[in-house]
């Protein structure tokens, strides 16, 4: 497969963008890989990149966007940090990848059995990681069910899962409250702004849409 152009990136639309996400996930896990020079796909973005989409996952290393999209050098921008939170570091890096080099879609993804979710659920702390944990306690409150507290916790996985779904949702809303640049471009249908879960047991991703 040949790298993205800057023709071709300007044909991309965001819903395009989604299929071609969505296609290169059923590729994955088809184990069905696309093809692709990845060292010749180095020489042609010497020059310059155009990225399509902008992916903000975590850290967690079975999650890596490149792999479960089956995408290649200079197809998307990965940004990562645990729990897939936003700060400001990170909307400035968004902002770029959308506003300035053109990618056409946002995707915020989450993924099952998150560490980070994990560590809110049961309220870990340590060091900085307690003040990047903090940003996700907002989803923990607002998971209601269990209502019982002694479910409520890291060792019940689909209240684990649950609060990873809303945390997806939160730091969307963030972005669009947090970033004037980004939440334009979407009222103006410049990107999608949109979120998905990785399942961990599969391999598959599912757009919240």
């Amino acid at each position: 497969m040949k790298v993205h152009t800057k023709d071709s990136q300007a044909e991309i639309t965001p819903d395009f963008a989604i299929t071609l996400l969505k296609e290169g996930n059923t590729r994955f896990v088809e184990s069905k890989k696309a093809e692709r020079d990845l060292l010749e796909q180095v020489r042609y973005t010497a020059s310059g990149q155009y990225p399509f989409a902008t992916i903000l996952s975590c850290i967690d290393s079975r999650v890596s966007a490149e792999l479960v999209f089956d995408q290649g050098v200079g197809d998307i921008f990965s940004a990562r940090v645990a729990g897939n939170i936003v700060n400001e570091d990170l909307l400035g890096s968004l902002e770029f990848a959308c506003k300035i080099a053109g990618t056409k879609i946002l995707v915020i993804l989450g993924h099952t059995a998150c560490g980070a979710v994990k560590g809110a659920c049961d309220d870990a702390k340590l060091g900085n990681l307690t003040t990047l944990l903090h940003k996700i306690k907002p989803a923990v409150a607002a998971v209601s069910e269990p209502s019982d507290s002694s479910l409520r916790n890291s060792k019940n996985i689909d209240f684990v899962n649950a609060v990873a779904r809303k945390n997806v949702e939160l730091t969307i809303e963030n972005i669009r409250s947090l970033s004037p640049v980004l939440k334009e471009m979407e009222d103006n249908e410049a990107i999608k702004i949109i979120g998905a879960m990785y399942d961990i047991k599969n391999g598959k991703v599912t757009f919240m849409d």
